[in-house]
C-alpha cells in the first residue's frame, strides 16, 4: 500500500494506492506549525477512516510546499521505518526548463509528470487551489514554467477582510453579470471574473505551447485539477479538455513507481 500525501498551503490531501489503483482519498486543513507528533496523529487519523494505520503502509510519496511539514514528515517516516519519496526538482523524472528549478512548487512538477504520462503532450495543467497555477508541458514532456494567479477563495477572503460592508458569499454560478444586490454582485465579480481569468490565461498559454510545437492550439491537452475543480461553476471555464481532481495524487504514485520501480498507476483512473 502506497500513501500519497499532497501538503498544500490550505489543505493536506492523501491518497491510498493499492497495486497502482487509487482506492481512497482524504482531505484536511493544513496546520503549518504541526510538530512531527501532531502530524503523525493526523496521518493515523486519516488512515483510520479507512480502517488502516501506518503499519499497513509500505511507502509514502509526498509533494509539499510547506517546508516545516516536509521536515516533520521526514521525522515521522524515519521513526516509523516507512520509505519516503519526496517530490523535488532533483527527483521528478522530467526535464525542467526554467531559470531556477528548485523554486518550482513540488505539486506543479508532479502535476506536469502526471499530465505527460496519463494524458499526453503538449499540455497545460490548471490547478485551482490557494493559488491558481498554469503549468506548461512541452511536446517532449519537459516542464516549461507557467503562470500563477491568486486563488478564488484567497481573493474573496482578502476582499471581506479589507472592507467593512462586503460579506462572505456562497460560491455558485450567478445568472447574470449585472446583479441587483451586493451578494449577487460579489458572485458575478468572483465567479464570472475568475472564469474569464482562467479562460483568458489558458488561451495564451495554449497558443504559446502550440506555436512552439508547430501545431494548432486545439491540439494542446488541457487538464483541470485542484481543490476547486469539483465545483459546478468550473463548467463555465472554456477550453478545458479533462477534469481530474486527483491528478497530483496520481502524479505521486507515478513518481514513486518510476523512482523505485514500484507498481505503475492504472491508466484508467477517474
Amino acid at each position: 500500500m502506497l500513501l500519497a500525501i499532497d501538503i498544500g498551503n490550505s489543505n493536506i490531501t492523501t491518497g491510498l494506492f493499492q497495486n497502482g489503483l487509487l482506492v481512497a482519498t482524504r482531505r484536511t486543513a493544513t496546520n503549518p506549525a504541526a510538530t512531527p507528533d501532531e502530524l503523525e496523529l493526523l496521518i493515523e487519523g486519516l488512515l483510520g477512516l479507512d480502517t488502516l494505520d501506518l503499519r499497513g503502509i509500505a511507502s509514502i510519496a509526498c509533494a509539499s510546499v510547506v517546508p516545516g511539514l516536509t521536515s516533520a514528515l521526514e521525522s515521522v517516516a524515519h521513526r516509523r521505518d516507512v520509505g519516503l519519496v519526496l517530490a523535488t526538482a532533483g527527483h521528478v523524472p522530467l526535464p525542467i526548463r526554467v531559470e531556477r528549478p528548485d523554486e518550482v512548487g513540488a505539486d506543479r512538477l508532479v502535476n506536469a509528470l502526471a499530465a505527460a504520462r496519463l494524458y499526453g503532450t503538449p499540455a497545460v495543467v490548471v490547478d485551482l487551489g490557494t493559488a491558481t497555477t498554469f503549468d506548461a508541458i512541452a511536446a517532449d514532456g519537459a516542464f516549461l514554467g507557467g503562470a500563477i494567479a491568486p486563488g478564488l477563495e484567497v481573493g474573496l477572503d482578502a476582499l471581506a477582510a479589507r472592507t467593512a460592508k462586503l460579506p462572505r458569499i456562497e460560491l455558485r454560478q450567478p445568472d447574470r453579470a449585472i446583479a441587483r444586490d451586493t451578494a449577487g454582485a460579489l458572485q458575478a465579480g468572483a465567479i464570472l471574473g475568475y472564469q474569464s481569468l482562467v479562460t483568458g490565461l489558458l488561451v495564451r498559454v495554449r497558443r504559446e505551447l502550440a506555436d512552439a510545437s508547430g501545431i494548432e492550439p486545439v491540439a494542446v491537452k488541457t487538464i483541470l485539477t485542484g481543490g476547486l475543480s469539483r465545483s459546478s461553476w468550473v463548467a463555465g471555464i472554456e477550453g478545458i479538455g479533462m477534469i481530474d481532481p486527483d491528478l497530483t495524487l496520481k502524479g505521486l504514485s507515478i513518481l514513486h513507481a518510476e523512482v523505485t520501480g514500484g507498481e505503475p498507476i492504472e491508466a484508467g483512473l477517474g
